[in-house]
């Protein structure tokens, strides 16, 4: 009897798809990647992935406020961690890198932020005092809005929901995806499960020199001239 290799376990750059299950499937990939980092990379303060797709070649470029920690004792983490995401997703031998990137500016990361509002409310730090500290950091780093949502049993059997905000922040429109990091992160309590979200108004890049920060003006941003010298013209007789 013959035996046929079904596509699952083909190579991944091997298998012929159309276009709309090859952006399904890379939506998947995204997902269940970024979730298997946020829970082994927690403690180094994961911010994030980027996956670059080339025809031959693959590379993850993970971001984090520790990347030392990341790459381990001689690498021998990050190496750990591209074998598990060959197997997972069937990538050829040699086929996929693994990078790690230093955040430039934690405080204006809303997952590093989330992390570490996560790490003091499971210290048992008070909930309003965690947050203030966190606002603070990050209206020092720079950003022009800040937005926490924690929502939970925070002390009683009454579940309730604080809100803490400061600076602008925008909620409508094409600027929310340019302008707004969200994150949002689950305490287990022992009274319960807490949500946090954490949303961050980041500054425009005038210059477009900083990694990471919008390089275009918001839309109902008004710029004034310097006005110029007024020069008399002399008439000729």
């Amino acid at each position: 009897m013959a035996t046929t290799t079904t596509p699952a376990a083909a190579p991944r750059s091997a298998i012929a798809i159309s276009k709309k299950r090859k952006f399904v499937a890379d939506g998947v990939m995204y997902a269940e990647l970024n979730e298997l980092l946020t829970r082994e990379l927690f403690e180094e303060g994961y911010s994030g992935v980027e996956i670059r797709a080339t025809p031959t070649h693959t590379e993850i470029i993970i971001r984090a406020t520790r990347p030392m920690a990341v790459l381990g004792e001689n690498g021998r983490r990050i190496r750990e961690l591209t074998s598990v995401v060959q197997k997972r997703f069937n990538f050829a031998e040699n086929s996929v890198n693994l990078f790690a990137e230093k955040v430039v500016q934690r405080g204006l990361c809303a997952v590093a932020q989330a992390e570490s509002l996560k790490y003091k409310l499971s210290c048992g730090l008070a909930c309003r005092r965690a947050c203030y500290g966190v606002m603070r950091f990050i209206m020092e780093s720079g950003a022009s809005g800040i937005e926490l949502i924690v929502s939970g049993k925070m002390r009683g059997q009454r579940a309730k929901s604080m809100k803490f905000r400061d600076g602008y922040m925008i909620k409508s429109g094409q600027a929310v995806k340019h302008y707004v990091d969200t994150a949002v992160r689950h305490v287990n309590m022992r009274q319960g499960v807490i949500g946090i979200k954490v949303m961050i108004m980041l500054p425009w890049d005038k210059k477009g020199d900083t990694p990471g920060l919008p390089k275009m003006p918001l839309p109902d941003h008004v710029h004034f001239h310097d006005s110029k010298e007024e020069t008399h013209a002399v008439a000729a007789y």
